[in-house]
């Protein structure tokens, strides 16, 4: 993916970013915060669409671990996309999601990646933009602590 754009309606906030040129919202260059302590992490995610029982004990099963660890935080706070531009300003320091499409990501994983942050697979390997599911992290200590708690959802990839 070369570029991205991801518009937040709510907020009027454009998001844009093109690789090797950087992240921007509405014009102001992005960063994203830097944080390496998983410690004082606020991190997002969303319960998802899946309503299978057996997905939602994993889902909430995975939040639990990370809260344990402990963190600072969990938010639910809205879009795929948006939620990984929050990442690209700092204003979280990840977000993970397992059940979302290519389209949800491919704009925001190059936005991500342009303001200083990491996007990788919940296994910690590299990012697969048909797998479904995500990290962005504004490092990869964190990117990589939260992968080690995460149990996967079964999921059909977008390319099959």
């Amino acid at each position: 993916v070369e570029f991205g754009v991801v518009y937040s309606c709510v907020e009027d906030k454009m998001y844009t970013g093109r690789k090797g040129k950087g992240a921007f919202c509405n014009g102001q260059k992005l960063q994203v915060s830097g944080q390496k302590d998983i410690t004082t992490s606020m991190i997002i995610t969303e319960l998802g669409s899946n309503r299978n029982p057996e997905v939602i004990k994993i889902v909430l099963s995975n939040m639990e671990r990370l809260l344990c660890i402990p963190i600072h935080g969990i938010r639910a706070v809205g879009t795929a996309a948006v939620n990984m531009c929050l990442v690209a300003t700092g204003g979280a320091d990840a977000y993970y999601e397992m059940g979302i499409h290519c389209w949800d990501m491919a704009a925001a994983s190059v936005i991500v990646t342009e303001a200083g942050g990491v996007v990788l697979d919940v296994k910690g390997g590299p990012f697969d933009l048909m797998s479904c599911r995500v990290i962005a992290a504004s490092s990869t200590e964190i990117a990589e602590r939260i992968s080690k708690e995460l149990q996967l959802i079964p999921l059909v990839r977008d390319d099959e």
